[in-house]
């Protein structure tokens, strides 16, 4: 299946793209230079604004390399982007490192941009909940390594 996402663009340079024909998310890019410093953080223009279709959300999640490589993530990873959003796309970054500053130039790549599904939901308030193999077990329950 493919959807179709309107989008405008300051510069055809910004519009989001996919590295390779099997990945599911979008890069997104920089429309600014930033420098964010150590263990400190920035919000990122991406010089784009785009109309996710009602019944859909989009999630900016961080570049494995640049959190890999340079300790650079998504700060509120993912970022909810909600179909009736018409803003531009900004990212927040966080750089991990304690000792270097990380550098963004204008076209660098910067985290991706997943379109999911997001269906309306229904809460039923009940008295109890069906019974599970793993049941309340929580943080760790199945083991640390």
């Amino acid at each position: 299946m493919t959807l179709t996402l309107p989008l405008v663009a300051a510069d055809s340079l910004l519009v989001p793209g996919y590295a390779h024909a099997s990945d599911a998310a979008m890069d997104l890019r920089a429309a600014k230079s930033v420098v964010v410093e150590p263990l400190g953080r920035a919000l990122v223009p991406c010089g784009i604004s785009i109309a996710i279709p009602e019944g859909y959300a989009g999630l900016v999640i961080p570049r494995s390399g640049l959190a890999a490589k340079h300790g650079v993530t998504v700060l509120n990873g993912p970022g909810l982007i909600d179909s009736g959003y018409r803003g531009e796309v900004c990212v927040s970054l966080a750089n991990l490192d304690s000792e270097s500053s990380f550098t963004v130039t204008v076209g660098d790549r910067i985290a991706q941009l997943m379109i999911v599904a997001a269906p309306k939901v229904n809460v039923a308030v009940v008295d109890s909940l069906d019974a599970t193999d793993r049941g309340t077990g929580g943080f760790g329950s199945s083991g640390v390594k």
